[in-house]
């Protein structure tokens, strides 16, 4: 589905989109079900029959052959129950399979700006927690309301058969009952939805704890954290009490009306008895048939917290595949292919909030295999302005042409397989040194991750690694050097060999030495690409074609090193301080 059917569609038109792919399961574990009501169904009548005709004519052989009969019948009923443990479960598996699945994919199709403003552990919550409630709605919700209907509607059936006066008033108490019990979902149903917030949230403080765990200990600030954690742990436990007051008042009232009602066949059969309107025989069978729908009127009791705790996960879901990504695809968008490298960045402007631009009216004109430094005071834009190339954002005006072509006129995935990022914070999976390098061209054959790791000036120190190109390189790459991390990111891109190559200030966070080695393995990365550099570091940029210098989120001027020091202006100014910056620093 799109994201245009979740918004057209309603919550539980959603839900039950998911069960037709695993129908077969879904009919196999209604008909365990049905036979499971039929049997306890057809127990108090024949113990009913035995009392009545077989007992009395002593007709005991026949007694205990049906007695045999009924022992196979539950030894079939447990057979049954096994298999809605097991397939119903592995039903409801797989509708959380498929609901996760869709809900991974979106959030793939979701654009930086939503990720810049929503925590990694509220998603996580969403992705793990939510999901197994609605498993667990999708398996027993229909299992457990349709046992229930039927044990319920066919016990009242019989017993209306047997003694229609008793059996009014068990109907007479009923709908009380589930009056009461559906008043009281409600309650449970809201106080669930606070619970999963409250649990997003203190899944995004545990991942955001954990991440800067090593941080805390740096600055010796265990002592915050713990403050930090106890404060969300504590906001939690209050939702979650809420949440079991609610369920405690609801399993009160259900145990109360569950004992309500064998008092009330006793007291009224009892009557009846006395009056002569009924017997002993009869009143025991009513026992049991209250006895034996009991189990179901539990099981739709505990369906009102299954629901309310299904339902809340599952309106979390559909209000995220509801979100629309802020960027999409055009209609007619084109593939893009052949890339020259040619990019002209026509009076863009750009702002993250309305009221707070980063941008404005920048033009710009790159020429194919061109290198420009793009430099300038930090939050005048540099990175911003590389963003908007890829298309991770969209400008807020102007537009941004590859090679004559509008970036928002053609497909996201051809655009980005096209254009090489290396960034300062370099992410590393936690997997091996080749399946991280792989990653630049999924499918790619050893050999050329071989290859690529040469290039890069990598290949000796994965060699050198305990398990070479199999090595762990540990969660973010911590098991790795700041420069191998960076060399591996670098590995990656000439592996996808992208016409246009965008440098995000990558060597700013490693020192003089690894960061010369590095400034090698770019100027060869960079030979027959387009590449943008935004640096730090001006010595890095000397050699480019041209540099850009932008303040305040204009560009200041453009030219080359020796231009731009004639003309001594702002990067000529910039230079100056860094390089009296370096004098103090080595004194």
């Amino acid at each position: 589905m799109t994201t245009r059917d979740f918004q057209n569609k309603s919550a539980l038109r959603i839900f039950l989109s998911y069960f037709p792919p695993h129908k077969k399961l879904f009919i196999l574990d209604m008909s365990c079900a049905l036979l499971i009501s039929l049997i306890d169904l057809a127990f108090p009548y024949i113990s009913r029959w035995c009392m009545y005709e077989l007992l009395p004519q002593s007709a005991y052989r026949t007694f205990f052959a049906v007695m045999a009969v009924v022992f196979a019948a539950f030894a079939l009923r447990s057979l049954l129950s096994y298999v809605i443990c097991y397939w119903g479960h592995t039903f409801g598996i797989l509708v959380e399979a498929d609901i996760r699945r869709d809900l991974f994919h979106h959030m793939q199709e979701l654009s930086f700006r939503y990720f810049d403003q929503n925590r990694t552990g509220q998603l996580m919550s969403r992705l793990t927690a939510d999901l197994f409630d609605i498993t667990e709605l999708a398996h027993h919700g229909p299992e457990d309301v349709f046992i229930s209907a039927v044990t319920i509607t066919g016990s009242l059936c019989v017993m209306f058969t047997i003694q229609w006066r008793l059996a009014l008033v068990i109907t007479l108490i009923l709908p009380v009952f589930f009056l009461v019990i559906w008043r009281s979902r409600r309650s449970m149903g809201e106080a669930s939805v606070r619970v999963k917030q409250k649990t997003a949230a203190i899944n995004a403080d545990i991942e955001s704890g954990l991440s800067g765990i090593k941080t805390a200990k740096a600055f010796a600030n265990e002592d915050t954290e713990l403050r930090k954690f106890d404060v969300s742990n504590d906001s939690f436990k209050v939702s979650k009490r809420q949440f079991h007051k609610a369920m405690g008042r609801f399993n009160a009232t259900m145990e109360f009306f569950l004992c309500i009602l064998p008092a009330a066949v006793i007291a009224v059969g009892g009557g009846l008895i006395m009056g002569g309107k009924m017997n002993t025989i009869d009143l025991i069978t009513f026992s049991l048939y209250i006895t034996t729908f009991v189990t179901p009127v539990r099981k739709l009791s505990n369906f009102a917290e299954l629901f309310a705790n299904g339902t809340a996960g599952l309106h979390r879901f559909v209000e995220l595949m509801r979100t629309e990504p802020s960027l999409r695809d055009a209609p007619d968008a084109k593939i893009l292919a052949r890339v020259r490298g040619q990019i002209d960045v026509e009076h863009v402007s750009f702002a993250y909030q309305d009221d707070l631009a980063v941008l404005h009216d920048v033009d710009l004109h790159i020429r194919p295999g061109e290198t420009l430094a793009v430099v300038g005071p930090s939050g005048g834009g540099k990175s911003t302005l590389c963003q908007l190339i890829p298309r991770f954002y969209d400008v807020s005006s102007g537009c941004i042409r590859i090679d004559g072509t509008d970036v928002r006129d053609v497909t996201q995935e051809s655009l980005r397989q096209n254009v090489g990022v290396v960034q300062q914070d370099v992410f590393l999976f936690a997997d091996s040194v080749l399946e991280n390098i792989r990653y630049g061209k999924p499918g790619a054959a050893e050999a050329e991750v071989e290859q690529a790791a040469r290039l890069a000036e990598i290949y000796d120190d994965i060699a050198s690694l305990p398990d070479g190109f199999d090595t762990y390189v540990g969660e973010r790459g911590t098991l790795l050097s700041g420069g191998q991390k960076q060399r591996i990111s670098i590995a990656r891109i000439f592996l996808k060999d992208p016409p246009v190559l965008i440098l995000d200030e990558a060597t700013s966070a490693l020192d003089s030495v690894t960061e010369a080695k590095i400034q090698h393995t770019f100027e060869k990365l960079a030979r027959g690409r387009t590449t943008v550099i935004i640096a730090h570091r001006l010595s890095t940029v000397r050699n480019a074609d041209r540099i850009a210098v932008i303040e305040d989120g204009r560009i200041a001027e453009i030219g080359s090193h020796g231009e731009l020091m004639e003309k001594n202006g702002a990067y000529a100014q910039l230079v100056r301080t860094q390089e009296l910056r370096d004098t103090h620093s080595a004194e």
